[in-house]
C-alpha cells in the first residue's frame, strides 16, 4: 500500500523544516519520492533544486544559516562548520570568508570549489548541533583558527576578545586549552589572551 500524496509531502515537510527548508534527493527517497517523481516536483515548481541532489521548499524565507545547512546536506551530514566559518557563526571577530570552512571524518572524498575542507575527528564536546547543521564549539574554534597559518594574530586576538567580552569562556580555560595545543597554537593562543589582558 503506497502512502498518498498528502502523507508523502507531509514527511517530506517534517524534515525539510528542521532544515530551513532544505532537503537531499536522499532524503526524498527515504520518504517516499522516487527520482523520477522527484523531477517531476522540480519541474513542476512545487521544489526548489539548489544543487545536485539537495532541494527547496519554494518560498522558503532565506535565514543567516542557509550556507551552513545546505553545505552540511552537501556533506551528508559529515561535515561541521570550522575554523573562519565557526568564527562567523559565534559572532567572533569580524572576520567574513569567502569560502566555508568544513571539518570532516578522514575517508571524506567530496570536493567544491566553496569549501574549504579539514580533515579532522571531533569529539562530541568539540561540536554544537543546531537544526540540519553542527558548528565546532568556541573552545575547538578558538583552537583552530590559532593553528592555521592562513589567519592572521590579530584574527585570533579578535576572537579570543570577543569570546571573553561575550562571557563564552575565561582566561583561565584559555590558557589551559593552550597547554594541551601544539606549540604555534599554543604560542598564538596565549599572545592573544596576553594582548587583550594587557588592554
Amino acid at each position: 500500500m503506497t502512502a498518498s500524496s498528502l502523507d508523502l509531502r507531509r514527511r517530506l515537510h517534517a524534515v525539510a523544516f528542521g532544515q530551513a527548508g532544505f532537503f537531499s534527493s536522499t532524503q526524498a527517497v527515504e520518504v517516499g519520492y522516487s527520482h523520477q517523481a522527484q523531477k517531476y516536483h522540480v519541474d513542476a515548481g512545487n521544489w526548489t533544486r539548489v544543487d545536485r541532489g539537495i532541494f527547496r521548499l519554494p518560498d522558503w524565507p532565506p535565514t543567516p544559516e542557509d550556507e551552513y545547512v545546505r553545505w552540511t546536506l552537501w556533506s551528508r551530514g559529515r561535515g561541521v562548520v570550522s575554523h573562519e566559518s565557526a568564527l562567523r557563526a559565534h559572532s567572533l571577530s569580524d572576520v567574513d570568508p569567502a569560502r566555508l570552512h568544513l571539518t570532516v571524518p578522514p575517508g571524506f572524498r567530496a570536493q567544491d570549489d566553496f569549501v574549504v575542507v579539514h580533515v579532522g575527528e571531533l569529539d562530541p564536546a568539540d561540536r554544537i548541533d543546531h537544526h540540519g547543521w553542527s558548528v565546532t564549539s568556541i573552545p575547538r574554534t578558538l583552537a583552530d583558527v590559532a593553528g592555521a597559518e592562513s589567519i592572521s594574530q590579530e584574527i585570533v586576538d579578535d576572537a579570543v576578545r570577543d569570546a571573553l567580552a561575550g562571557g563564552h569562556t575565561t582566561e583561565r580555560r584559555l590558557r589551559r586549552l593552550a597547554h594541551d595545543l601544539p606549540a604555534v597554537a599554543a604560542l598564538r593562543l596565549e599572545r592573544a589572551v596576553g594582548a587583550v589582558a594587557r588592554e
